[in-house]
């Protein structure tokens, strides 16, 4: 059940430039998401991080997770952000960085569901690069109704 980037707006609520997630590939209720997103040369976050030797923040490595995350959450409970939801970063535990990621990488983002309880979902998150460990963490994201 792919999802372009078309979709993934319909669901996020984040725009350019902190809309970090481009595409959904997998989707299995109470199991997993997958989902990537391309690393570019032309994100602005460059010029500052760092102008010599360009590495994508781990923060931002995270903040994807989550967005996936969400994603996850909207997909399971067919909650919609027309309808007042929005899904909130909660949580973050166990963060390991493993590797540099920088421009022309793609992140592969892959979120496995651990367990829900009152619209809190506790998910393990890990990024890869060329199927190498790039960043793991354990994301807690809150689903809120306005």
């Amino acid at each position: 059940m792919p999802m372009g980037i078309e979709q993934i707006k319909a669901l996020l609520p984040h725009r350019y430039p902190f809309l970090l997630v481009d595409r959904v590939t997998a989707y299995e209720p109470g199991v997993s998401i997958r989902g990537f997103k391309n690393v570019s040369a032309n994100e602005a976050l460059f010029q500052g991080h760092f102008p010599d030797k360009a590495i994508f923040p781990g923060v931002l490595i995270c903040e994807a997770l989550a967005q996936l995350t969400a994603i996850y959450g909207f997909l399971t409970t067919g909650h919609r952000p027309a309808d007042g939801y929005l899904y909130l970063f909660a949580g973050l535990d166990n963060v390991k960085f493993k590797r540099q990621v920088g421009p022309g990488d793609q992140l592969e983002l892959v979120i496995e569901f651990v367990a829900e309880r009152r619209g809190m979902y506790k998910v393990a998150g890990k990024a890869f690069v060329d199927g190498q460990l790039a960043a793991s963490a354990d994301i807690l994201c809150a689903e809120r109704q306005a």
